[in-house]
């Protein structure tokens, strides 16, 4: 069987070696608690409902449910599993910063599988979309390429010993992905209109993140 698309040897390994850094770190000689704590945790399970939403959108599984033919709006069993288990999947993304800063459980480990969560959950809804003829796939591209870069300017900036934490403008557009989501998942009314904002949004927020490791990047 092979591997999911969005799991790799080096997102493995970034996450042993944070985790274990940590584990090993210390405070005033007590030796701090490992560092896979509850919000870490929800993000992990973020992580891995990602493949259940593609899974229940493209298998086509399902016929369409006929009640809501008469409303003008066309949508299976399939996605209402999908919608779901997204929407589940989004709450996640919540609850664990309300967590992790409510009980003082804010980690580098959950620093940098927080975003990388909600990129694999996003960009795994986005691929389904764009194979079920919902959403162009040139806004896939360019969401992705975002995060691309942004990942980039992280990696750059954890070469120098700095963490980029997500940024509030990187959560309004995580927000609003998952808005438009929901509503191209379900097939409602306004939904490329909500897309066309979390694009801009997206974009907004990708040119943020290069200004602030603009020094990192022209430093010669």
């Amino acid at each position: 069987m092979s591997r999911p698309f969005w799991w790799t040897p080096e997102i493995l390994w970034v996450i042993i070696e944070q985790s274990k850094d940590e584990h090993l770190s210390s405070r005033g000689g007590n030796a701090v608690k490992l560092r896979f704590n509850l919000p870490n945790m929800l993000s992990l399970l973020r992580v891995f409902l990602a493949p259940l939403v593609l899974i229940f959108l493209t298998l086509k599984i399902s016929s369409p449910i006929h009640a809501f033919e008469s409303l003008g709006i066309s949508v299976s069993y399939g996605d209402i599993l999908a919608g779901v288990v997204f929407i589940l999947a989004a709450l996640t993304d919540t609850a664990d910063g309300y967590i992790a800063r409510k009980k003082g459980m804010v980690t580098n480990l959950g620093k940098f599988i927080d975003p990388l969560a909600d990129k694999i959950l996003v960009i795994a809804a986005l691929i389904s979309l764009v194979e079920l003829q919902r959403l162009p796939a040139w806004i896939v591209v360019v969401i992705i390429s975002r995060d691309f870069i942004v990942t980039g300017v992280r990696m750059a900036a954890a070469a120098e010993g700095i963490v980029i934490a997500a940024s509030k403008g990187g959560k309004v557009k995580t927000v609003s992905q998952i808005i438009a989501i929901c509503l191209l998942i379900f097939n409602l009314p306004g939904g490329m209109a909500a897309m066309w904002l979390a694009l801009f949004l997206t974009v907004w927020s990708g040119m943020n993140y290069l200004i602030k490791g603009k020094g990192l990047l022209l430093d010669s």
